[in-house]
């Protein structure tokens, strides 16, 4: 069975960095593509970023130029780096994975989900 661990949330002021860590296990983790989505209060669960099995990437609009998601095969992780946090930035966030050689961007492209971890930008 495939299990995600988020790690790295916390409360951050605006124009701070947080990095997020997911780790996989029970599953071959070079074979999955994996992502980032989010949820705010009230608002929908909204993709972030994605990195394919080739480490090809796909970033958010809304983030883009500010969060960069990587992967380290060997650790079983996926990390998504944060800069430039700003207030809406606040969310729940949470990992993915599914064995896909695409790269999805919704939230039906993925069958693994971890529990999410809390992020927290105050102005």
């Amino acid at each position: 069975q495939v299990q995600l661990v988020e790690s790295g949330g916390g409360l951050v002021q605006a124009g701070g960095s947080l990095r997020l860590s997911c780790v996989v296990s029970g599953g071959t983790f070079s074979y999955t593509a994996m992502g980032w989505f989010r949820q705010a209060p009230g608002k929908e669960r909204e993709f972030v970023a994605a990195i394919s099995r080739s480490a090809s990437t796909n970033i958010a609009n809304s983030v883009k130029g500010r969060f960069t998601i990587s992967r380290d095969n060997a650790k079983n992780t996926v990390l998504l780096q944060m800069n430039s946090l700003k207030p809406e930035d606040t969310a729940v966030y949470y990992c993915a994975g599914d064995y896909r050689l695409a790269l999805p961007t919704t939230i039906d492209g993925y069958r693994f989900w971890g529990q999410g971890t809390q992020v927290t930008v105050s102005s």
